[in-house]
């Protein structure tokens, strides 16, 4: 009965897809015989290119040792699923010491090279057999370069976030001065991202410690404009939506003006001349007793 040319494509794909598969394991056997060498070749070349320097020869060798044993174990079993989660692990302790991008895939694709080499010694007696090893070889040994690459970006990108969210918090603190009193000092360029992060951090404050009252301080800011006045707005009118009370203190006189310029609603805001003015109104409006220091006025 003739077969259907459907099947038969599929198996011809098949075939071509995967040339010299069956070599993997003669592969990976004479790559973990000359480990030794094949590791310090490898090194060398690495050197030669000014990779790594960030790292300690210790920590040199203890990786370059780990990734060549990684990267032959991927050969012989074809787990992108374990290389991706090795890749990963390298990327956390090495990114931490100064390693860029380009230096992990530089070493990555030595290696390739350093290991094509000795397997094109090793059959190049056997022009039609080294076609074949070299078939099964290069289709892996790319994927690995590939895989590593991407995982180590990734993971770069996570720390940069990670960097960035640790800026925004120390840029915009939410300090609790006693129960249910909040503060955020703002100090520096508030422009409507910071705006918008300041929004966040501050619901969230409000609600983690259930605060009544919180006083924003913008003594430090040098300026604001019409979007970022509009949103300290909407940060009131979301605050009070909370439970939580707004004391604006330390607006200068350049703010004041902008502020009455664009046509803000002054009736939304409480403003203090000065930190010290707002905290003490805060304090009343949680029913504290506050008694000032008359020689400390006189000063």
């Amino acid at each position: 009965m003739e077969k259907r040319p459907d099947v038969m494509e599929d198996r011809v794909a098949t075939v071509e897809e995967t040339p010299g598969t069956e070599l993997l394991p003669q592969l990976v056997a004479h790559l973990r015989e000359h480990r030794s060498t094949l590791r310090a070749q490898w090194a060398d070349r690495i050197h030669g290119a000014h990779l790594l320097e960030a790292m300690t020869a210790q920590e040199m060798e203890a990786e370059t040792t780990s990734v060549y044993d990684n990267y032959v174990e991927v050969l012989e079993t074809g787990s992108v699923e374990a290389l991706q989660h090795y890749a990963r692990d390298l990327s956390e302790r090495i990114i931490p010491r100064g390693v860029e991008t380009h230096e992990v895939v530089g070493i990555v694709l030595l290696l390739r090279d350093v290991l094509a080499r000795s397997l094109f010694e090793k059959y190049q007696s056997d022009f039609a057999l080294l076609n074949r090893v070299l078939d099964a070889y290069e289709p892996a040994a790319n994927r690995i370069a590939n895989t590593v690459a991407v995982s180590f970006v990734d993971e770069r990108e996570r720390v940069i976030r990670q960097q960035q969210e640790a800026i925004r918090e120390l840029s915009t603190p939410v300090l609790p001065v006693r129960e249910r009193l909040l503060i955020l000092p703002i100090i520096g360029v508030l422009d409507a991202e910071r705006a918008r992060q300041l929004t966040e951090q501050l619901l969230g404050g409000i609600r983690k410690h259930r605060a009544r009252v919180v006083v924003i301080d913008i003594t430090g800011a040098p300026d604001v404009d019409e979007t970022v006045a509009n949103h300290l707005v909407q940060t009131v009118d979301a605050s009070r939506l909370m439970g939580a009370s707004v004391i604006i203190t330390g607006m200068s006189p350049k703010i004041a003006q902008t502020l009455v310029t664009i046509g803000v609603d002054l009736s939304k805001i409480d403003t203090m001349g000065d930190l010290q003015g707002g905290l003490e109104e805060a304090e009343r409006l949680l029913g504290y007793n506050v008694e000032r220091n008359a020689e400390a006025d006189l000063q």
